[in-house]
């Protein structure tokens, strides 16, 4: 008797698997107080309405609390609390006025998909846009027309002054604890050289450098030349790349590296987050390789940097480029929304969703309608992951979230109990939310009801409304903003991976062609790349959770998006070799690999389904580039159609 399969598809595996994370305590600390002090003030001025309001607007700020750096948290924070005073002022004039709420409403979200294309700050606004235009054109608000924006704003507010307390006693640490933290990572690479557990490291790397760069980078364009302890951190972080370009020349060796390597970078990062500027003496084995030699060169430069008290901008090496100044990027970022395809496709996708739950609402009587649209705005978030992923989360999380709820809104009664309980389950918020969509979705779905019950005192009547309007909210996002939309894989993912791989080959021929690049234009170039390739990486992970046919098509390109990483590794080792004594590859050898991965590139955009056939590249034996032509030969052979 054969026996039934019971062993779930990967793809939900996938999407119900939790993301380890480590708990932020000031975060959670901050939720506790910001959603909890306007409850009481409510309560104990007669307000418990006003005090709710409060709170609302405190949920948005705590969502929005993710940076660490101070600077970053006044954009994280105050400017999305912006864009919601206009949303909850738009939709709140709008309420009760049937059809013109729902074209108002509709051409909110096409503004909000549009601007949520821009970077990470806009996003959050634009969500905050769109859900607090739904909440005011869909409940009531107390007090006169500007009171419901004053009030939410101001809870934001609040969690923006929690997150600045320490700042006068902290300037400066969280940009310092990544720089270090990046160390780490790179002392985490050197000791997988050589081992299985390398690319894992290699990622861990990119990624932390990404982080970074953008902290200490993202706000510089004021303080680049002025502020020494910027500087310094930048010229830090700029003197451990060579030691992550010697690192793929290192694994090559097979061979893993001594003890004292990693443990000399260790060293380096804690004198990096402590600030230290004294001598600082490295236990170095003697070097007789290239590769040592590459290795322990740019170990005793970053060892130099990291000691020295005093950096000259003028000498700082740009690795990224510097940022344009912020008026002239804020344009930049208006025209490219104006005139971008992608932008005015994903604004267009939102507007149908929330103007069908908007026209569907206003014909079927729905109680507590409003939800409906904004299970959507959470659900469709362009840079929050798979649409399918989400809202089969959301619907999980609301379940789980709403059994919670039941047992707040049957058993505590209103008034001062709901203050104690407020401050149980919002720290819930910033714990669970690094955790998973679902997560965060069964933490907010509570509290929501809770304030929702604050306002409207209608008890365990909101539990069924909830559930049926999530569930609706799901079924639109999923009709009307997925299967609607039938963009294939390979035009999602594919062209991506294809620039990545054109990309590659001009760092080729800036490494070793005619008109080779100087060393700061190449670091430019390789950070660049990894930044692209880590971006595409989130992609076909993304991809990964959907059903078939796209998570199987993800998961055939998927080896291919490895071997271009390694290319770049395979590449960037054998400039470091040529720079520590190999011979230099001849023109015509780079000329071949540079042609092959330009045909690969073309490939990448035109093949529909990946075939493996046998692709043999040759060249002069104990070139520095044999390697990178092995890493080519594979890559071909993934990609190559018939």
């Amino acid at each position: 008797m054969s026996r039934i399969g019971l062993t779930p598809p990967d793809w939900l595996v996938r999407n119900l698997q939790t993301q380890p994370a480590p708990v932020n305590r000031a975060a959670v600390a901050r939720a506790a107080i910001a959603m909890t002090l306007p409850l009481a003030v409510g309560l104990a001025a007669g307000e418990p309405a006003y005090g709710a309001l409060a709170s609302m607007g405190a949920l948005s700020g705590v969502i929005g609390d993710t940076a660490d750096a101070y600077r970053m948290r006044i954009l994280n924070i105050a400017i999305p609390q912006l864009f919601g005073a206009v949303g909850v002022t738009l939709g709140s004039l709008v309420y009760g006025h049937g059809w013109l709420a729902v074209a108002v409403v509709t051409g909110v979200a096409l503004v909000s998909g549009m601007i949520s294309t821009i970077g990470a700050v806009a996003s959050v606004s634009g969500l905050l846009l769109l859900l607090n235009s739904v909440v005011g054109a869909g409940l009531p608000m107390p007090g006169p027309w500007w009171l419901a924006p004053v009030l939410m704003t101001g809870g934001g507010l609040l969690v923006l002054v929690l997150a600045l307390l320490a700042w006068p006693l902290r300037s400066g640490v969280p940009e310092r604890a990544a720089v270090a933290g990046a160390y780490r990572t790179v002392a985490a690479l050197l000791t997988a050289c050589g081992t299985p557990d390398y690319a894992e490291a290699r990622q861990a790397v990119t990624q932390s450098l990404n982080q970074s760069y953008d902290l200490v980078l993202a706000r510089r364009a004021r303080h680049h030349g002025r502020s020494p302890e910027l500087t310094r951190l930048l010229a830090q972080l700029n003197a451990i790349t060579p030691v992550v370009e010697a690192a793929p020349a290192a694994h090559l060796t097979g061979k893993p590296l001594p003890a004292e390597v990693p443990e000399a970078v260790r060293h380096l990062a804690q004198a990096v987050e402590t600030g230290y500027t004294g001598p600082i003496g490295l236990r170095l084995p003697v070097a007789v390789t290239e590769t040592t030699r590459a290795v322990g060169h740019a170990l005793r430069h970053a060892a130099e940097v990291v000691a020295a008290p005093d950096v000259d901008p003028r000498a700082i090496a740009d690795r990224l480029g510097r940022p344009a100044a912020l008026r002239t990027r804020a344009a930049r970022a208006a025209r490219d929304v104006a005139l971008s395809a992608a932008s005015w496709r994903y604004g267009l996708r939102l507007a149908l969703c929330i103007g069908v739950a908007q026209v569907l609402v206003s014909i079927i009587p729905v109680p507590r309608s409003y939800w409906v649209a904004l299970t959507i705005t959470f659900v469709m978030k362009p840079d929050f992951g798979s649409v399918f992923s989400r809202a089969l989360l959301r619907a999980v999380g609301t379940v789980a979230g709403l059994v919670t709820a039941a047992a707040v809104l049957s058993q505590v009664p209103r008034g001062w109990w709901d203050v104690p309980v407020m401050l149980v389950l919002a720290p819930l918020i910033p714990a669970l939310t690094p955790r998973g969509y679902g997560y965060q979705t069964a933490a907010i779905t509570p509290v929501i009801l809770l304030l929702s019950d604050v306002l409207n005192h209608q008890g365990t009547g909101l539990l069924l409304p909830r559930l049926v309007d999530s569930l609706m909210g799901c079924a639109i996002a999923l009709v009307a903003g997925y299967l609607l939309w039938p963009e294939s894989w390979h035009t999602r993912v594919g062209d991506r991976l294809a620039d990545a791989v054109a990309d590659t080959a001009r760092y080729v021929e800036g490494a070793f062609g005619e008109q080779a690049v100087d060393p700061p234009a190449r670091a430019r170039m390789r950070r660049r790349l990894y930044r692209d390739l880590s971006v595409i990486r989130t992609e076909f992970q993304r991809a990964l959770t959907e059903p078939p046919p796209t998570g199987r098509r993800a998961a055939a390109w998927w080896p291919l998006v490895v071997a271009v990483e390694r290319i770049v590794d395979a590449t960037t080792a054998a400039r470091v070799r040529t720079k520590h004594g190999a011979a230099l590859p001849s023109d015509a050898e780079v000329s071949q690999v540079v042609l092959q991965l330009r045909e690969l590139a073309q490939g990448v955009r035109e093949a529909e389904t990946l075939y493996t056939v046998r692709t043999d590249l040759t060249g002069p034996s104990g070139s520095v580039l044999e390697p990178l032509r092995q890493e080519v030969a594979a890559a071909r052979a993934i990609a190559s159609p018939h």
